[in-house]
């Protein structure tokens, strides 16, 4: 997956369905008040709904979605990583 296209998915993910503008992929939606708790959850939704992501609570990072660039590192990282089955976590 090419890494400018997943950062221009993401992006749009925010006025889509959010209904959130984003001024550059790179301003931290938690200092400036874009993302508060719901529409963080509501991110979260689509993410999974839009790539297949999901984000086990223990596995839960803020850091990981302060920007668009680390929305798109975070799926990136998730999409590469072979897929563990139940059966492999026992």
């Amino acid at each position: 997956m090419n890494v400018n296209s997943l950062h221009e998915r993401i992006g749009r993910v925010f006025p889509d369905k959010l209904n959130i503008e984003i001024p550059a992929s790179d301003v931290d939606l938690f200092e400036t008040g874009v993302l508060d708790s719901l529409a963080f959850v509501e991110l979260l939704l689509h993410l999974e709904c839009e790539f297949g992501v999901t984000v086990p609570v223990d596995d839960l990072e803020i850091d990981n979605f302060r920007s668009i660039v680390r929305v798109a590192d975070f799926v990136l990282s998730r999409t590469a990583q072979p897929r563990r089955s139940a059966a492999d976590a026992s």
